[in-house]
């Protein structure tokens, strides 16, 4: 399937900025689930000043908002081709190490009620029958509900709040596996849903590493496996790490953002 993506982030500030930097991770690259056809990446009122690939393997730049500028627009559009494997990745290694992928931080850093989620899960030995099942369990416990949660959330607030969105409900999962003795990773990128082509916001999912099968894809909010409606934009130990734009300024005033962001095949 061919998927064409479009999205921008337009961001407008109250009074002229100092210094802005954003870092975007909003290129992707090529997997066993994905060609990348083409792509671009268009800034209007900053200017790129490097790229690099970070420790995770992701395409990464960091933008320069025009100094005293009070907006910027970060586009990022382009096709890419995707093959169904199941959510399977398969055995690919990076830069990374496979210990960093079991270690929590601090939005999953489990507690009582993570654990309590871990110890739900018995029966099957198989341990890809049990990740899916931590899935379907997550999502019964924690409600898909948008603005409950906020970019800081933990997985603990979320499970203690019982409400989250796909952010949420991947770093449950991770925090989860982690403490099954399971390397995971969060993902970020696009999926294109069958009743419409607009949408508010990119999405999340997490992959975990199973011996047999290497990187296994689990979208915990819609109960799927990762197939040919996704496509991959960075990975992480979670949300910060894999963000499609993160960054900092100096300056006062407040700041608003809108996203506009279309998948369609």
């Amino acid at each position: 399937m061919q998927l064409n993506i479009s999205h921008t982030t337009h961001y407008r500030y109250d009074e002229p900025v100092v210094y802005a930097l954003q870092r975007a991770r909003l290129v992707p690259s090529d997997t066993p689930q994905q060609r990348v056809v083409e792509w671009d990446l268009q800034i209007t009122g900053g200017k790129a000043e490097a790229a690099y690939r970070d420790h995770h393997g992701n395409q990464t730049e960091f933008l320069s908002l025009s100094p005293g500028t009070t907006e910027i627009s970060i586009t990022a559009n382009g096709v890419v081709e995707t093959t169904d494997t199941a959510g399977v990745l398969g055995h690919i290694t990076g830069p990374a190490p496979m210990w960093l992928y079991q270690q929590q931080t601090s939005l999953t850093e489990p507690g009582s009620g993570i654990q309590a989620i871990a110890d739900k899960i018995t029966g099957s030995d198989n341990p890809l029958d049990k990740l899916h099942a931590l899935s379907d369990h997550i999502r019964e416990r924690v409600s898909y509900t948008p603005g409950e949660t906020h970019a800081a959330a933990t997985a603990e607030e979320a499970v203690a709040g019982g409400h989250g969105v796909c952010q949420d409900h991947t770093h449950i999962f991770l925090s989860a596996a982690r403490l099954m003795g399971i390397p995971a990773r969060y993902v970020s990128g696009y999926m294109m849903m069958n009743d419409r082509d607009e949408q508010e916001a990119s999405h999340a999912w997490a992959e975990a590493h199973l011996p047999d099968l290497g990187w296994v894809g689990f979208d915990i909010s819609n109960g799927y496996s990762p197939d040919e409606r996704y496509v991959r934009l960075a990975i992480g130990r979670d949300y910060s790490e894999a963000a499609p734009l993160t960054g900092l300024r100096h300056g006062t005033g407040d700041e608003s953002m809108i996203v506009s962001l279309q998948v369609q095949q």
